[in-house]
């Protein structure tokens, strides 16, 4: 299992519901794979620096996970066919 820290932008026009539901689901992409969410943090509604498919702000999450690489792929395909997620990425933590 490897160390990635994700970092990822949603939609700032969604419901309350939605946004939470949506948020869920991106946790347990993770926890379905056999992987674990370290860490996740909330760092709320930002402007953005240029407009992204027309939206000009959106909800900043950062999330650190022990995971394994097929996990991180396929986490990677759903992130980008999801249309409420405008940027989403994926680094890999050096080892300590």
């Amino acid at each position: 299992m490897t160390n990635y820290e994700i970092m990822f932008i949603v939609k700032a026009t969604l419901d309350d519901a939605t946004l939470n539901t949506l948020v869920k689901d991106v946790q347990k992409l993770i926890t379905d794979n056999k992987s674990k969410v370290i860490e996740f943090k909330d760092m709320g509604r930002k402007k953005l620096a240029y407009p992204i498919n027309k939206e000009v702000s959106g909800f900043y999450y950062l999330m650190n996970v022990e995971a394994s690489h097929d996990a991180i792929r396929e986490f990677d395909r759903k992130l980008r066919i999801n249309e409420n997620i405008l940027r989403h990425l994926i680094l890999k933590k050096e080892s300590e």
